[in-house]
């Protein structure tokens, strides 16, 4: 179904959400089954927070189910769609 792809190759994609047509942002790291070494998720860290002062908001899990198509400039994913009080504010209050 997917082509082969190391980690370093997928943290250079945008990950982009098919429901809402947003950038989510890229890989950072990814969760694996340590019994099979199937991959499980991809981990997008959080963004931060009024310029990275009070911190970073939580990670995103994108589960490997959601993964719709992984190309060679991004990867989409179908996930709900955020509603408008859930979107990100650009400068993070």
């Amino acid at each position: 179904m997917f082509e082969r792809c190391r980690l370093y190759d997928l943290q250079c994609k945008d990950i982009i959400n098919l429901a809402d047509g947003r950038r989510l942002g890229q890989v950072y790291d990814l969760e694996f089954d340590e019994s099979t070494g199937r991959i499980l998720s991809l981990i997008i860290p959080g963004q931060p927070r009024f310029f990275g002062l009070f911190g970073r908001r939580e990670d995103t899990v994108i589960p490997w189910g959601d993964i719709r198509k992984i190309g060679r400039d991004s990867v989409l994913v179908d996930r709900p769609a955020e509603g408008p009080g859930e979107l990100q504010k650009p400068w993070g209050f």
